[in-house]
């Protein structure tokens, strides 16, 4: 069975014993079946609530500058940015190389470089050295750039609803029966099937668990910044 939206709710059917959907008659199927496909996009807000920063929702966004323009919108689909990963893209027309952004916070810009957005001099613009966060959903840039460099950033989205037969989730294949398990949980729901509602909710919630397990709850390496030095007999000095 291929993993797209009519392949999920046709698991739900399954187990419910209910006739299988096809491609040609999903679009209009109702009763039960509107409530099934509901139930399986519940199903994934719901793992995607769980956690803001799950990696199969990470991208990686490319957008051009324009000159002398200091703000810019965030993408739609935007849940959560990584400011840390603002950088500028090298570029051989351009004479620039890769370099990445210090964060600033709002208020300071606001107290030291907010002139910029209003009075556009040669002292105001250059290519970008620092980010803030507005608090409009977008970003601002310091200094505004004087070319239209390439910047390059990185942050987690918000999955839209499936829609189509074959509209796939974000969501890796390998967790499909989790995702199955929270679907089948709104349709013992819609049946007012109440026990087995509550006995299926706690077998998706462990699922979620251990995705969490597998993507989120890791012990990074950690890199030392200590200098040994050879001191005169052989051995090391350690200096901090």
């Amino acid at each position: 069975m291929a993993y797209d939206f009519i392949g999920l709710i046709n698991d739900v059917n399954r187990r419910l014993n209910e006739v299988e959907l096809s491609e040609s008659n999903f679009a209009s199927a109702t009763g039960f079946y509107s409530s099934a496909k509901e139930a399986v996009n519940s199903a994934i807000r719901q793992i995607n609530y769980e956690q803001f920063e799950w990696p199969f929702n990470h991208v990686t966004e490319e957008e051009t500058l324009v000159e002398g323009t200091t703000r810019y919108s965030f993408p739609m689909d935007l849940k959560t940015a990584d400011m840390d990963t603002f950088r500028i893209k090298a570029s051989v027309a351009l004479n620039s190389e890769t370099s990445r952004l210090s964060i600033l916070s709002y208020e300071e810009y606001l107290d030291k470089y907010i002139d910029q957005e209003y009075n556009y001099t040669s002292a105001n613009v250059g290519m970008p050295r620092y980010v803030f966060r507005t608090p409009d959903m977008s970003y601002g840039l310091v200094p505004a750039p004087d070319k239209a460099y390439s910047i390059v950033y990185e942050y987690y989205r918000l999955p839209i609803d499936l829609i189509d037969a074959t509209d796939v989730p974000t969501i890796p294949e390998q967790f499909r029966s989790v995702i199955t398990d929270g679907a089948m949980y709104y349709a013992y729901l819609f049946r007012g099937n109440t026990q087995d509602a509550t006995l299926t909710l706690d077998k998706f919630k462990k699922g979620v668990e251990q995705m969490r397990t597998i993507y989120i709850n890791r012990t990074d390496y950690v890199r030392t910044t200590m200098i040994e030095r050879r001191g005169n007999y052989g051995n090391y000095l350690r200096v901090s």
